[in-house]
């Protein structure tokens, strides 16, 4: 069986009828309304997903529930959220973690810097933001002597309810370095001893806010770091440009714009000093 006849079979075995142009048109609505592009190799993906909604909603063709999606808000809500991808963990890109406790750190307590702002824009599940805060308590930066506030976003709603609630399996405890575990977590007991919850000392430290990138950003005064990592694969080159053009708006002097390591900042590069390993410092 070749490639085509195996992609029409999966095709004859669909639940539902889901065309070329029920494809296209998820495609503009998500780039439209979200800044992400679906490519076609995402099309199985998308229909799975839909598949889903299509089923709890009870209605019987794509043209049916794209009508409710433009009628219904929390429909819209569950739609994107369908179709944004979250896979996160706790460190992931430990280097970037690292050169937060040896090198900015220091630096901030060198100049007797009491206010610092941290941006997590795709804050997933809530892995980034605690490994952040938990970073900064280990390093003694979540006292009363400082102000540490991390703005943590993301455009999935459903996502940042999981955050919220701070509590993950044990098996993440396996990832995290022993002075952030004892400074960021609580191993739970009895019937619970199977869950880590994050202390309420550094949940404190994180606000979760729904956040579409491409929309107006709420921040008041420069930051000092940005986690951007493993976003702006989603988005089209142009939008990507954008987006860090924006971050270096907002990142104070000295500030550093961390990103995935399948990413580049292109043409913005100019502007940014590099630091190597996905790191760069706003001049």
């Amino acid at each position: 069986m070749n490639a085509i006849e195996a992609l029409s079979q999966i095709e004859e075995q669909r639940e539902f009828e889901f065309t070329d142009s029920d494809f296209k048109y998820i495609q503009e609505f998500m780039l439209r309304e979200t800044g992400i592009s679906l490519s076609e190799r995402k099309t199985s993906m998308v229909y799975g997903r839909l598949a889903r909604r299509l089923r709890r909603t009870g209605l019987d063709s794509f043209h049916a529930y794209f009508t409710l999606v433009n009628n219904d808000l929390d429909e819209r809500v569950a739609f994107v959220n369908s179709l944004t991808t979250n896979k996160t963990q706790f460190f992931r890109e430990k280097h970037h973690f690292d050169f937060m406790t040896n090198t900015m750190v220091p630096g901030w307590q060198s100049q007797k810097k009491k206010r610092i702002r941290i941006w997590s824009a795709g804050c997933s599940t809530g892995e980034e933001p605690y490994t952040i805060a938990s970073t900064l308590a280990a390093s003694g930066l979540l006292t009363p002597n400082h102000d540490c506030k991390i703005l943590a976003t993301d455009l999935d709603t459903q996502v940042l309810e999981v955050a919220k609630n701070g509590t993950y399996g044990i098996e993440a405890s396996k990832v995290i370095p022993s002075a952030m575990l004892h400074h960021g977590f609580i191993r739970g007991k009895g019937k619970k001893q199977e869950l880590l919850k994050v202390k309420p000392s550094v949940r404190k430290a994180i606000t979760f806010k729904q956040l579409n990138l491409t929309a107006t950003w709420p921040h008041k005064g420069p930051l000092d770091a940005i986690f951007c990592r493993n976003v702006m694969i989603y988005f089209e080159k142009d939008m990507q440009q954008q987006l860090i053009y924006r971050f270096w708006e907002k990142l104070g002097s000295g500030g550093i714009l961390f990103i995935g390591h399948s990413e580049s900042i292109g043409q913005m590069g100019s502007r940014f000093e590099n630091l190597g390993q996905t790191m760069f410092r706003k001049p």
